[in-house]
C-alpha cells in the first residue's frame, strides 16, 4: 500500500486507476479545478482529506473515506463505485451518491439533495441528512439511528428496515415495497401512499392523509397523531393506541383505535372494518 501525505492536488484525473494507495491530510482543491480525481481506482484509502472538487469517485472498487469533508462545490462525489465505507465524513455536494452497491455509512453529515439514488445495498448508522428525494429507488437498505429533514425520501424503495430513526419529511415511502419501520418518528404529509407490503411496529405518525392507495399495510402498536383522513383506499391491519382524527374509506382489512374523530364511509367499495376499542 503507496501513502501519499500532506498534499494539495487541483489537475484533472491526478490520481486515475491507481490501485492500493492510501491518501491522508491532503487537499483536492485549486485553480486548476479539475475533475475526476480517484476515477477507476481499486483499493483505496483516503483520510482526513477535503474535497473541493467535482466528481472524485467514480467506477471505484473498493474504498475506505474517514474523517473527511466534502464540501458543497463537490458534487456527485460518489457514482457507480462499490464495496465502500464512508465513516465520520461530511458529504455536502449534490447528487453524493448515485449507482452504487454494497455501501456503509456510520457518523455521517449529509446535506445533499437527490441523495443515494439507485443504491444496492446500503447500511446507514448514526448519521443526519438534509436532502430531497433521498434515497431514491433504492433497495436493500438497513438504517439505524438516523435522522433525516426533507421532502419526497425513500421513493420506489425496495427492502429495508429502519430502527429508531427520526424522519421529518413529505411524501414519504411512496410507492415503495417491502420495508419495516420500528421504533421511529415520521413526520409528514401524505406518508406511503401506493406502497405495498410496509410494516410499522411502535411508531409515531404525525401529519396529513397517512397511508392512502397502500396494499399489505400494517401498524403494530403505533401512534398517530394530527393523522386525518387516514387509510383511504388502502388494504390494512392497523393497531392504532391514540386517537386518529379521521379515517377515510379503507378498502379492507381491520383498524383498531381507542377513539376516533371521524369515520367517512362514502365509497361503496370501502369494506374495511374499523373497531373502538378502549
Amino acid at each position: 500500500m503507496i501513502t501519499i501525505e500532506n498534499q494539495t492536488f487541483d489537475e484533472e484525473r491526478v490520481l486515475y486507476g491507481r490501485e492500493g494507495i492510501t491518501v491522508r491530510n491532503c487537499s483536492f482543491d485549486g485553480p486548476a479545478d479539475g475533475e475526476s480525481a480517484f476515477k477507476e481506482g481499486k483499493d483505496i484509502e483516503a483520510e482526513h482529506c477535503f474535497f473541493n472538487l467535482r466528481y472524485p469517485f467514480w467506477h471505484d472498487h473498493g474504498l475506505i473515506i474517514r474523517d473527511s469533508e466534502m464540501t458543497e462545490l463537490c458534487r456527485a462525489a460518489l457514482w457507480y463505485s462499490d464495496r465502500v465505507e464512508i465513516t465520520d465524513t461530511k458529504l455536502h455536494g449534490i447528487k453524493a451518491l448515485r449507482e452504487c452497491s454494497n455501501i456503509v455509512m456510520k457518523n455521517c453529515d449529509i446535506i445533499s439533495p437527490e441523495f443515494g439514488w439507485s443504491v444496492r445495498g446500503i447500511r446507514m448508522e448514526d448519521s443526519a441528512a438534509v436532502s430531497e428525494y433521498f434515497m431514491m429507488r433504492s433497495e436493500d437498505l438497513t438504517f439505524r439511528n438516523m435522522n433525516l429533514t426533507g421532502k419526497y425520501s425513500f421513493q420506489y424503495i425496495r427492502n429495508a428496515v429502519f430502527e429508531n430513526c427520526t424522519f421529518d419529511t413529505k411524501d414519504s415511502f411512496w410507492h415503495g415495497e417491502n420495508i419495516t419501520v420500528k421504533d421511529s418518528v415520521v413526520k409528514g404529509e401524505y406518508l406511503a401512499w401506493y406502497s405495498d407490503g410496509l410494516t410499522l411496529v411502535n411508531c409515531k405518525i404525525i401529519g396529513t392523509q397517512p397511508f392512502c392507495y397502500c396494499k399489505n399495510l400494517k401498524l403494530i402498536d403505533c401512534e398517530m397523531i394530527d393523522t386525518d383522513l387516514a387509510f383511504e383506499k388502502s388494504d390494512v391491519e392497523a393497531q392504532i393506541t391514540t386517537k386518529v382524527d379521521s379515517i377515510k374509506n379503507p378498502r379492507s382489512g381491520r383498524i383498531e383505535v381507542p377513539e376516533l374523530g371521524e369515520l367517512i364511509m362514502d365509497d361503496a367499495e370501502a369494506k374495511g372494518e374499523v373497531l373502538i376499542r378502549a
